[in-house]
């Protein structure tokens, strides 16, 4: 029984960040997104992951998935919520990444999705589940930026059923991040992903911030 559904009601904010980039914000998209949390918990097999650092491997603190377009759903919900966002946007994606932030030992960087290699315009949809957490912005022009914020212009902290979006040049002039919390009492967070690249504009050209990469054994890759 589906017991969660994308609200058709709810207004979606667009921040204009600058005049090529830009998020669409959408508090309380997804109703019902807390039963969708406790089953994404309790049935997703969630596996650990590492990242290569300069010379050696690191494994990731965080755990994720991936659905792939013709799988089965971990929940059914999300059938809905992945046509309505196609249907929003004029895109095929061809699955959607899952990610978990068990506390706030857990987090990510700021970066960019360099793996798109495409980054002139891009669609990047998150929906969030659980606890809130931060979730900060910044230009790349800030990233040499050494203060307490790290540089970061904008701290979106969505809530549980929200949903972010990011669009046109996002991933290629600003970067993202869901900062570490150690010592703080933080509860989990799940972090769905929908990534489309239109391909247009020059490649990126370099190691992309997750590559090489691997999970481990039986797990599928899964991006930002």
């Amino acid at each position: 029984m589906i017991t969660a559904e994308v609200d058709p009601d709810v207004r979606v904010e667009r921040l204009h960040l600058d005049d090529t980039a830009w998020v669409d914000v959408a508090r309380g998209w997804l109703r019902g997104a807390d039963t969708v949390f406790e089953a994404l918990g309790r049935d997703v097999r969630w596996q650990t992951s590492r990242l290569f650092r300069y010379d050696h491997w690191v494994e990731e603190r965080r755990l994720g998935s991936f659905w792939r377009h013709g799988s089965p759903l971990p929940h059914p919900a999300l059938a809905q919520v992945h046509r309505s966002l196609q249907r929003r946007y004029g895109v095929q994606f061809r699955g959607f990444g899952l990610l978990q932030y068990r506390d706030g030992r857990d987090g990510q960087a700021f970066h960019r999705d360099t793996d798109l290699r495409w980054l002139d315009d891009t669609i990047i949809a998150i929906v969030s589940l659980g606890a809130m957490r931060p979730w900060l912005l910044r230009p790349r022009a800030n990233r040499f930026d050494s203060s307490e914020t790290r540089g970061a212009t904008h701290d979106l902290a969505p809530g549980s059923g929200d949903l972010l979006v990011m669009g046109g040049r996002c991933q290629a002039d600003w970067e993202h991040s869901v900062p570490y919390l150690p010592g703080r009492h933080v509860g989990t967070r799940i972090s769905l992903q929908w990534r489309y690249t239109s391909r247009r504009g020059p490649p990126f050209v370099g190691a992309s911030y997750r590559a090489p990469r691997t999970y481990s054994t039986g797990a599928f890759s899964a991006g930002r």
